[in-house]
């Protein structure tokens, strides 16, 4: 059997590894072994924040929906059982970006809301 020499596709796996790593700081952008584990380590808190991304956010527009729902004397879990009640069916997203940008549709949100309960 002919002998297998694999130094192209060590140089360009390195090259890839490296390239990933540009912008760190010190030996972790240019040394193969410390530039790995930068990489490794990056996609891990990548994979876990996009996750958590998705909580802080559900988490602001609470915050925010139960701000503008004191303001027309409703609490966050009166407005969105009395919203279900009404068969409204509007997602959090939506209602955060009412409470901030258009108060007026927000009030009529929330007179729904009132009025089932």
């Amino acid at each position: 059997m002919p002998r297998v020499k694999r130094g192209p596709a060590t140089r360009q796996r390195k090259k890839n590894v490296l390239k990933k790593a540009k912008g760190a700081f010190g030996l972790r952008k240019n040394v193969f072994r410390r530039a790995k584990e930068t990489i490794n380590r990056g996609m891990a808190f990548a994979t876990r924040d996009r996750r958590a991304k998705k909580r802080e956010f559900r988490q602001l527009w609470t915050v925010r929906i139960n701000a503008a729902a004191r303001e027309h004397e409703l609490s966050y879990s009166r407005l969105i059982g009395g919203l279900k009640k009404a068969n409204v069916i509007i997602d959090r997203k939506i209602l955060a970006e009412l409470a901030v940008n258009d108060k007026e549709a927000f009030a009529a949100v929330a007179n729904m809301a009132k009025s089932v309960n």
